[in-house]
């Protein structure tokens, strides 16, 4: 088992009305990891995720393509 990891990040790009917070809640259960995320004024999305450090790493680079539409 790997050690526990928080990660604060700030997506931005093609994320607002694409479902991009959903679609990251749903991969971060799947993960078994915990953390929000909320839409920001600016048009990004931001996030606090934690959980084991293999997960958190694997939904960062997922974070870098996002869902089809984003």
């Amino acid at each position: 088992m790997s050690a526990a990891a928080t990660l604060h990040v700030t997506i931005s790009g093609k994320v607002q009305g694409v479902g991009y917070r959903a679609w990251l809640h749903a991969r971060a259960s799947a993960l078994g990891l915990s953390g929000w995320a909320r839409n920001r004024r600016d048009g990004t999305v931001e996030a606090m995720i934690h959980g084991q450090s293999e997960a958190v790493a694997r939904l960062l680079a997922e974070c870098r393509n996002g869902p089809r539409a984003a």
